[in-house]
């Protein structure tokens, strides 16, 4: 038996203004490209498919001319468009397949569902293939009435690596995963990617950008802000950019050229800081965290502001007293008046943000340090005097002729400081005699007092002054004060009599990016709020701490007394008693590093500790499910794995948890006591939870072979 042959309709020009559109046009929604997108495609390029028609008929079953659309609606609609825009005849003539058999809605809806959608990939190779003729991503766009952005994305799918898009298209990569691809142009670095991935437990887009991108340097990074990106891509420099996600401006690819321009531009500001006459200038990216301890700053007068800034000053402080007094009743206005009062406060604070002026002969001694801040800005830190730099000593000639005693140069007049005799049979360095002693007595035949005799008188004033300190609390508190910012503020401790110093420890280990932690600039900017308010001479410093009232005072104290604080863990010289008090004062003063801002990073913690130990960090923080998640990685991946899942968390290691709660009881001290322990302690700061050799050294293989 013949198979049928199947017959097709017949195709017939039929004019516009005998087309109607159907009821029975299964698409109700409106969805995709609108009416008007459609109706300007169509001007642009005509009709491309036809519609499909049936005729309709009378009463009697006869063709009455007019034929209805039930496939083809927003075809139709479209040119209904066109036709109402006055853009086309109403007479058109519109290819139409004309139907009789069966029902219209079935027509319909076989041909909404029956049409494949277009692989995306497809799409991606077709932008691509209108790009090569000579369109550009403008005219891309309007053609295809989408913004250039989205071009910008197909355009850059379709360039990643061809294996690549044939994995994609064969379903054995997710879209997801082939936008990870594309903030690198590297065909044969995507593969390799791509490849070891392969055979992992886990292909995430975040793992594929963070492998793509190993060794690059965030357009976010200090040294890229300062430079400024622009200035890295006129020098030559290539950056990746992620058009599917935030990504910071982009990873700069060429460190050593940043590394180069970055120098470069220190240098340059350098040498124009130079230019002020100052002894030295030290250029670096960033100084370690306690580079000018030991140093005096100079304090410097601020330039005086001009009559328009004055002016200026009043104006804008008038303001916002006005508007702070103000009470808006509409939310608009209330809006309004915010913005205004932070837009004043920071031209107010422009203005009293004053440069500093400093005296030539100190600019003569003293020097800068010019670095680059963690916001990527050029931060120059002027007037630091090293001790070698300091006024020479210069010697004091009494009425007699004979060089006796030395005071420092501008260091007071006549009262020089005479240092304090120490009790209890230890050495007493030979007292300085007073200068200005010398009266009209001494042209009579006075000669000055034996040294012996100004030692004992000094001696019994020494003894006196002590015991009459002791009485008087706030005196003492004040003296303390006086001697601690003599240290702490001018560096020179000689100009008080009471011998109290404070010794503040170096980190010679230093974190990363130690200088940027939140404690460090929070104790940088006390230090330089103190300094505003002392004077820069020891002299007038005592005046201006008994005008202090308490508040400020205990306040300055703690301030001065913080820098003595040692609790950094020193292998040569294990101090439990240190360690056990440190713990106590962490306690008092509620520590809490997290809240500090310590967080666990790959430099911070986990690129530094076994695989074992990264484990159990995430299984503290994010449960067992969290540490099964990695722990078939190698250890780079895992650590860098662990730095994402503990953000956020609060997590800490041992050594930064709070201290334990010392054990109920004194017989459990006592306990603690006779085991050669401190039961107040945390185990791994006392000798029982110290590591054995043997497994120490296993300790360390097991991180050599991660």
């Amino acid at each position: 038996m013949a198979t049928p042959k199947i017959v097709l309709n017949t195709s017939r020009d039929i004019p516009f203004n005998k087309l109607v559109l159907s009821q029975a046009n299964v698409r109700k929604v409106k969805a995709g490209v609108s009416i008007e997108e459609l109706a300007e495609d169509i001007a642009r390029r005509t009709l491309l498919h036809s519609l499909a028609v049936r005729p309709v008929l009378d009463a009697e079953g006869n063709e009455t001319g007019v034929f209805e659309v039930p496939v083809g609606g927003r075809r139709f609609r479209a040119l209904e468009l066109l036709v109402k825009q006055k853009r086309m005849s109403r007479t058109q003539p519109v290819p139409c397949v004309v139907r009789t058999a069966g029902l219209a809605e079935e027509d319909s809806l076989a041909e909404n569902v029956q049409r494949a959608p277009l692989h995306p990939l497809d799409q991606f190779r077709a932008f691509q293939t209108l790009r090569e003729a000579g369109l550009g991503e403008e005219e891309i766009a309007a053609r295809f009435f989408v913004a250039p952005g989205v071009v910008k994305q197909r355009l850059k799918l379709a360039a990643v690596a061809p294996a690549l898009l044939d994995a994609y298209a064969e379903d054995r990569m997710t879209l997801e995963q082939l936008m990870a691809f594309t903030v690198s142009g590297d065909h044969a670095r995507q593969e390799q990617v791509w490849e070891a991935l392969s055979r992992a437990y886990s292909r995430e887009p975040y793992q594929i950008r963070r492998l793509l991108t190993e060794g690059a340097v965030r357009a976010s990074d200090k040294r890229a802000l300062f430079v400024g990106v622009e200035a890295y891509e006129a020098a030559g420099g290539a950056v990746m950019r992620d058009l599917f996600q935030h990504d910071d401006g982009g990873w700069l690819q060429d460190p050593a050229l940043l590394d180069r321009l970055v120098a470069e531009k220190l240098e340059a500001e350098a040498a124009t800081v130079r230019a002020e006459g100052w002894k030295w200038v030290e250029v670096a990216l960033a100084f370690p965290y306690g580079h000018s301890r030991g140093l005096r700053r100079l304090a410097g007068e601020p330039v005086p502001l001009s009559e328009a800034e004055q002016e200026a000053y009043d104006a804008l402080h008038a303001e916002y007293e006005r508007l702070e007094g103000s009470e808006p009743s509409e939310a608009e206005e209330l809006d309004r008046v915010a913005q205004r009062l932070a837009e004043i406060d920071l031209e107010l604070r422009a203005l009293e943000e004053r440069p500093l002026v400093y005296e030539t002969a100190e600019v003569a001694r003293a020097g800068v340090f010019v670095s680059v801040d963690v916001e990527g800005g050029l931060q120059v830190d002027r007037g630091y005097v090293r001790p070698e730099d300091e006024a020479p000593v210069e010697p004091v000639v009494p009425a007699g002729g004979e060089e006796t005693s030395a005071v420092p140069a501008g260091g007071g007049g006549a009262v020089a400081a005479q240092p304090a005799a120490i009790a209890g049979g230890a050495s007493v360095s030979a007292p300085v005699p007073v200068t200005g002693l010398a009266t009209a007595e001494d042209d009579e035949g006075l000669r000055p007092l034996p040294e012996r005799l100004l030692i004992e008188l000094s001696v019994h004033r020494t003894l006196a002054l002590r015991d009459a300190l002791a009485n008087d609390p706030d005196t003492a508190f004040l003296a303390a004060l006086h001697a601690l910012c003599l240290r702490t503020f001018t560096q020179r401790p000689g100009a008080s009599c009471l011998e109290l110093d404070l010794k503040s420890a170096g980190f010679g280990v230093q974190p990363p990016e130690l200088a940027a932690s939140a404690a460090a600039r929070a104790i940088d900017a006390r230090q330089r709020a103190w300094s505003a308010q002392l004077p820069g001479e020891p002299a007038a410093l005592w005046e201006t701490l008994v005008a202090f009232d308490g508040d400020s005072r205990a306040a300055l104290f703690a301030h001065c007394v913080s820098f003595g604080v040692n609790a950094v863990h020193e292998p040569w010289n294990r101090a439990p008693q240190r360690a056990a008090h440190a713990d106590l004062l962490a306690g008092a003063v509620g520590l809490d590093m997290a809240a500090a801002g310590w967080t666990a990073t790959v430099d911070s913690y986990l690129g530094r500790v076994p695989k074992a130990r990264i484990l159990e960090a995430v299984r503290e923080a994010r449960g067992p499910e969290a540490a099964q998640l990695i722990d078939h990685l190698r250890k780079p991946d895992m650590a860098k794995e662990a730095e994402r899942l503990l953000a956020g968390s609060g997590w800490l290691p041992e050594p930064l948890r709070r201290p334990l709660e010392p054990a109920a009881g004194g017989d459990a001290g006592a306990a603690g006591d006779a085991e050669g322990g401190d039961a107040s302690l945390p185990a791994f700061l006392t000798g029982a939870g110290e590591i054995p050799v043997g497994e120490d050294d296993a300790d360390r293989t097991e991180a050599a072979a991660a």
